[in-house]
């Protein structure tokens, strides 16, 4: 059957961007789209939006249907794309956020890693795995496009618990460039780039324009200043560059935590600083609060986010689900280039998360890496790297250690596991000792409640 489905379609603007692109493209346009959000009243207004932008934007041709049973949802599907976000804004971002920060341990973003990341984990793991568990039964051959984070640890227990295929997509990989050239104000035509490390905490290794390595000149206008008064300030200025293609003209820079990591590391990280600033031990410290200042850090930053999320949607939702003459501009997301490859074999070259077989050499085969890959008629061949520079492959292991032990827990229901990845997460053990550690992740499991299995 020639069917994608959407778990997590109540992810309305998200599901309008993925859907939306498929619907526009000419090998997708006749397919079903199967929407499942546990939330009715989000899954209704998804439906109408894309009822919408299918009648405007495909001339009816999809059969767009809403399901409340997940596996009748699933059944028959070629294609599924997965976006929810178990626990929500309420209760659980606020528990990741509220409960570390009464130990002294602050966070900016934690969705991917740190303390929040790993307990994100920990609660969308077993709902990932009644995902795959499904899918076995109804729709054994599917491709599984995860976009949930934490994207690294959701990626290493599908590929460790199902033969489920599994490929996860982020923003970071595609944004880098666009983002790093805008923010120094040069030119983006004619680049050639390797992108490679895990989630998050992948690493531009290489770029260059006509055979010309660009390194030197990214390094020198990295350290020029001056830099922007305050994080609001420079945010209004980030929040421009998207919409500006080429040579930019921006001369000021707000990404202070990703220039200093390349200071002392040599090479460009893909996420943001408001991401790395809590992934490292370095910028987020009770001992130092003046780090906070200097390298623009928007400490509780998700949770801000959240609240004017919630707060903005009804407004949004007149524009988007109420609006009958809905049409769909094609976005930069990835996955209907995906679909379009694998249908027509037309190559589509894009970053992936993938299980690390053999791809990147000097990190293990039991982790989930980032890499480039190549979707065609042949299926999605994922790139090898070779090996990373040592420094960076050991900022990594840092990282693929945690999301190894979260994993471990989430598949074997051992309590000691949650413990030790806590332990070597390196921001919170650079700042509390193993007991407010232990401690912590003690109230954190009980606050969850019924959103965590029992572990022993």
């Amino acid at each position: 059957m020639n069917k994608i489905t959407f778990l997590g379609a109540g992810s309305s603007v998200f599901a309008k961007n993925v859907l939306g692109d498929c619907l526009q493209t000419d090998c997708l346009r006749e397919y079903e789209y199967a929407l499942f959000d546990i939330d009715p009243k989000r899954l209704e207004e998804s439906y109408m939006m894309l009822s919408n932008i299918n009648r405007n934007s495909n001339s009816g041709q999809a059969k767009i249907v809403k399901y409340t049973d997940r596996k009748e949802a699933l059944r028959g599907a070629k294609y599924v794309i997965n976006a929810i976000q178990v626990g929500g804004y309420e209760p659980c971002t606020v528990t990741d956020f509220e409960i570390p920060k009464k130990y002294g341990l602050r966070q900016t973003i934690g969705d991917t890693n740190g303390i929040g990341g790993i307990f994100r984990a920990l609660r969308t793991i077993p709902v990932m795995l009644d995902f795959a568990k499904d899918m076995e039964a109804v729709c054994p051959d599917a491709l599984f496009i995860n976009y949930t984070n934490p994207m690294s640890m959701l990626t290493l227990a599908m590929g460790r618990a199902t033969p489920i295929q599994t490929i996860g997509l982020c923003h970071s990989h595609q944004e880098c460039i666009p983002g790093l050239f805008g923010k120094l104000g040069l030119p983006q035509n004619g680049l050639h780039y390797k992108i490679a490390g895990i989630n998050h905490m992948a690493w531009l290794l290489e770029i260059s324009r006509n055979g010309e390595d660009l390194y030197p000149l990214i390094r020198k206008r990295a350290m020029e200043g001056p830099v922007f008064d305050s994080y609001a300030e420079a945010r209004k200025i980030y929040r421009q560059i998207p919409q500006i293609e080429g040579a930019f003209g921006i001369e000021n820079h707000d990404d202070m935590v990703r220039f200093e990591l390349m200071k002392q590391f040599g090479y460009y990280v893909t996420e943001s600083s408001e991401h790395s600033a809590e992934y490292y031990p370095y910028f987020i410290k009770k001992n130092y609060p003046e780090l906070i200042q200097k390298f623009n850090i928007p400490l509780d930053e998700y949770p801000r986010r959240c609240v004017i999320q919630i707060e903005e949607w009804e407004e949004q939702a007149k524009k988007l689900v109420h609006d009958e003459n809905l049409t769909h501009k094609h976005s930069h997301e990835y996955a209907s280039g995906i679909l379009e490859a694998l249908e027509t074999g037309k190559d589509f070259s894009f970053g992936g998360n993938v299980m690390n077989t053999g791809l990147i050499d000097n990190l293990p085969a039991d982790c989930c890496v980032e890499v480039t890959c190549l979707a065609n008629a042949g299926g999605i061949q994922p790139c090898h790297v070779g090996a990373l520079p040592h420094q960076l492959a050991a900022l990594n292991m840092r990282q693929i250690s945690v999301h190894q032990l979260t994993v471990d827990a989430a598949l074997t229901g051992k309590k000691d596991c949650i413990y030790q990845a806590a332990l070597l997460d390196p921001h919170a053990s650079a700042e509390l000792s193993i007991d407010e550690i232990r401690a912590m992740v003690d109230d954190l499991i009980e606050a969850h409640g019924e959103w965590l299995p029992k572990y022993q």
